[in-house]
């Protein structure tokens, strides 16, 4: 027994007319960027790594200020 959707099928719905809100602003954005980095150098060994790796991908991801 399939439980998937026809994938011929077309996708239909409603979607809201006016524009969604960012989850954060840019300036809150950027301020988590020097915060992820702050990490990356406090905690060499253990987090820090991830931190600074999610810093990048952030930071390319903004549009330049």
């Amino acid at each position: 027994m399939n439980h998937h959707p026809d994938a011929t099928e077309p996708v239909s719905g409603t979607y809201p007319t006016e524009p969604r809100l960012a989850l954060l602003t840019a300036t809150e954005a950027r301020d988590m960027i020097e915060h992820l980095q702050l990490l990356e150098r406090l905690d060499p060994t253990g987090r820090g790594p991830a931190a600074g790796q999610l810093a990048a991908d952030l930071a390319r991801r903004l549009p330049a200020p």
